[in-house]
């Protein structure tokens, strides 16, 4: 075992006694660790960002810095041209927010900002403020066919009418429970009657609350019913459109979750504070119900849903852990005869709902149905008069439920017509479009193929889509439009990379931020039709100093892996090939996302430094592992009950790659990422430590069940249903099987992925006399780094790790010992 100086650890601690030699001005030629890590602002640039548009499509707004000031701007430049101008402070507040909701006539948006309610004419351009108070009002929206504005306050749905300037309170949802009348017993009911019977003037005081508590009986129904929720809270009240019905829903928050604490120790007030976190996967969750009132009976239901398709259907790897059945008592015992009599009533899966969500003309209403263990979801019509619900679409997936475009909000799904409903589905193993008829449940496929459907939204006349996908390549993302009907893919924009469209609001100029997979985004200009030609850039954001050295545009490659699957990567040879040389493998983090593709990574100062790696000497592989996105559900699933699996396999398979086609020595192969490139790296070195002989850890996860609940639920379920799952995906479990030299880097006030976790490695790998490891601590950082001293001392020490075990040594006799 390893431990850094004293002095290191003051360095990481203290970044501003460490003294860093500051790069030449100008050139990068040769690429160094202190060069590629310093603040991207200050020599790289700053990209554009947070694109909108103004509401007459005139101008357009976006973030960026070209001043190179520690914060981004707003910025403005007009769609036909010119030079962008910083938008003023005063200006930005006379700006409409880029959320809000428009009428079905596009003619009027209401908006919230700084807790009050906003309406804009898109006509005349004039604002109207709908609330001023010292309470915050949200989510507005229109109601009743657009003739009312409907907002939130304190869990309370209110109602404003334009034309009046009426403001009304449609629901009094109170906490706690409805008081009842005191219980009388008998002798209390006798003695009040007594009472009553002898005295008059206790007669004629019964007789006036008898008379007030009518008259108040009448004024309550002028006003909203009073609900009493409990300890619920509400969430999400709406006005049906023909104001009859408040839909809502019921949350009830967990009453014993222990929530985690970060320490800080590097403070203002010199002392360490504590740093409120976040749950372990398998703590108790909130639970939900849809909630509706209906105001022409003055009373609330709560609506049910145990008669969904397949809610008692449990999942498939519960069967791994049932004990073996016994032998059924012969037919004639009374044993058999009880056990015919029981009725044994299925366990049902607890549900989350989403919506309603209307159609445009008021008469149907369409649920979205997700079961609290994401392995269905449910599209099903609500008749919120009867309560009845009508299943439309269930897609299952004994995994879990995810893919693009695959949610649970207006962005995902909405509907085509009156009739049909629109949206996305794995069904075909690619995530692609759908409309389902809601009277006559015919469903319909409007794209198909190995590709997927990243972004979906329906022109405002309902009869073109338009689309984002990566139809042409995996590794590529271009804009399309396509008949609300189906039909052909049309492309539009025709650059190799990504682009990222947001059109304008009279649809016919886009907005695209742009890049290649050795050009940072910029922003471009191009018309939304056919045959557009060629975009026109608005922004150029990088430096001359970043463009003095000719970035590679790494390859991208595919290979079988063991299973057959095709594997995309980066490619990334040296610039000196030399036989038997070293290679580094990259593994990129999770929460689904992709890397090996063509345009340019949010891993920027990874890509750098592999361009460092491969000036001196190393070839790099940065492998689209299973469990990445933008390769269909088979890939995205691969990870199943097993982290450490197939996605580890795929950087096996990566490494004969390297060994047989790219001339790398078997025995001068490293590997490094960060969080789950961290947490595979770990996986690497305990599990296959003849393949790997160096390796760098990063932030990474070292037991899942430690792990946070909304991402290690999906894939490992719950660590008390699924033992067996947690125990072959967590390294601290292998940590036995270190043979390689192995760093670990990890910032303690990581809020994401705790310093807990790698604290435990270290005294499981001191307890098991592990000598070859070294924990590099930074006592400022969270998960994502942000100091530019913390990022170059953890480079250096990856470069130092692999020149010591992956080069040769002075004598030439292959990597050291």
């Amino acid at each position: 075992m390893r431990f850094l100086s004293c002095l290191g650890l003051l360095l990481v601690a203290f970044p501003a006694l460490a003294q860093t030699p500051a790069a030449p001005a100008g050139s990068l030629t040769p690429l160094t660790v202190e060069k590629i890590m310093r603040d991207q602002a200050q020599w790289l640039g700053t990209s554009p960002s947070g694109i909108s548009w103004s509401q007459d499509s005139q101008q357009i707004y976006f973030n960026w810095n070209p001043e190179k000031n520690r914060r981004d701007s707003l910025y403005q430049i007009s769609a036909a041209g010119g030079t962008p101008r910083k938008v003023s402070a005063a200006a930005q507040r006379a700006l409409p927010t880029t959320e809000g909701r428009y009428d079905t006539k596009y003619t009027r948006k209401v908006y919230e900002r700084d807790g009050d309610i906003y309406l804009l004419d898109l006509k005349t351009q004039r604002t109207r403020r709908v609330t001023n108070t010292a309470e915050r009002e949200t989510d507005p929206g229109f109601a009743q066919q657009g003739k009312l504005i409907a907002y939130t306050r304190a869990q309370n749905l209110y109602t404003w009418d334009p034309a009046t300037g009426e403001t009304a309170q449609r629901t009094d949802f109170r906490r706690g429970f409805k008081p009842g009348s005191p219980l009388l017993d008998q002798s209390d009911r006798f003695l009040r009657a007594e009472q009553r019977a002898l005295f008059e003037v206790l007669r004629q005081r019964d007789q006036d609350q008898k008379a007030r508590e009518k008259q108040q009986r009448a004024l309550a129904r002028l006003r909203p019913k009073a609900i009493y929720i409990g300890q619920q809270t509400v969430r999400d009240p709406q006005l049906s459109p023909d104001g009859r019905f408040v839909t809502y829903t019921l949350v009830q928050e967990p009453t014993t979750t222990k929530s985690t604490v970060v320490p800080s120790f590097v403070t203002a007030s010199g002392f360490t504070e504590d740093l409120a976190s976040r749950t372990k996967v398998g703590a108790p969750q909130s639970t939900y119900e849809l909630g509706i009132y209906d105001i022409a009976r003055d009373t609330t239901f709560t609506q049910s849903f145990r008669e969904l398709k397949g809610l008692d259907e449990q999942p498939a790897y519960r069967k791994e852990y049932q004990l073996p059945a016994k032998a059924p008592p012969p037919a004639d015992s009374s044993k058999a005869t009880a056990a015919r009599k029981q009725k044994v009533t299925p366990e049902t899966r607890p549900v989350r709902p989403y919506g309603p969500f209307w159609s445009e003309d008021g008469q149907r209403s369409l649920l979205v149905v997700r079961s609290a263990d994401n392995k269905d979801r449910w599209l099903v019509t609500l008749d919120p008069a009867t309560q009845k619900i009508t299943l439309l679409d269930r897609q299952r997936d004994e995994a879990w439920i995810n893919g693009p475009g695959i949610g649970y909000d207006e962005g995902n799904v909405g509907w085509l017509d009156n009739r049909r409903i629109w949206f996305h589905s794995e069904e075909t193993g690619y995530s692609h479009l759908y409309t389902v008829d809601a009277v006559s449940s015919q469903k319909k496929a409007l794209t198909s193929g190995k590709f997927e459907i990243q972004n979906a939204q329906l022109s405002r006349d309902k009869k073109t889509w338009y689309l984002t996908a990566n139809a042409n390549h995996p590794g590529e993302l271009h804009f399309y439009h396509m008949r609300a009907e189906g039909g052909p893919l049309q492309q539009i924009t025709s650059l190799v990379g990504a682009n990222e469209v947001t059109v304008s609001p009279d649809e016919k100029l886009l907005a695209v931020r742009y890049s290649s997979s050795n050009s940072p985004w910029e922003l471009y200009v191009l018309p939304n039709k056919l045959k557009a030609g060629a975009m026109r850039q608005l922004t150029h954001s990088t430096t001359p100093e970043f463009e003095s050295y000719p970035w590679r545009k790494p390859e991208i490659i595919s290979f079988k892996a063991q299973d057959g699957t095709d594997v995309y990567a980066r490619l990334y040879r040296p610039t000196t090939p030399q036989a038997q040389g070293p290679a580094v493998i990259f593994v990129h983090g999770a929460g689904y996302l992709q890397n090996a593709h063509k345009w340019w990574s949010q891993y920027s100062r990874e890509y750098m430094f592999h361009n460092l790696l491969a000036d001196n000497g190393y070839t790099v592989l940065d492998i689209d592992y299973r469990g990445s996105a933008g390769y269909g559900r088979n890939v995205r699933t691969g990870i199943y009950r097993h982290m450490g699996g197939l996605d580890l396999q795929d950087q096996l398979d990566g490494a004969k790659l390297l060994i047989s086609k790219y001339g790398v020595s078997a025995r001068r192969i490293g590997i490094y990422g960060g969080s789950y490139g961290g947490f595979i790296t770990l996986m690497a070195m305990f599990t296959q430590p003849d393949v790997f002989r160096a390796g760098a850890a990063l932030r990474s996860v070292t037991d899942w069940a430690h792990y946070n609940h909304g991402y290690t639920d999906n894939i490992l379920n719950e660590p008390y249903n699924d033992s067996l799952a947690y125990a072959r995906s967590s390294p601290i479990n292998y940590a036995a099987g270190l043979k390689g030299a192995l760093l670990m880097c990890h910032g303690m006030v990581d809020t994401n992925v705790h310093f807990q976790d790698i604290v435990r490695l270290s005294q499981r790998l001191i307890e098991l006399k592990k000598e070859n490891w070294e924990l590099a601590v930074y006592p400022v950082e969270d998960h994502g780094f942000v100091e530019p001293s913390s990022w170059t001392d953890e480079y250096r020490r990856i470069l130092k790790l692999f020149e010591a075990n992956l080069k040769p040594d002075q004598t030439g006799n292959g990597a050291k010992n």
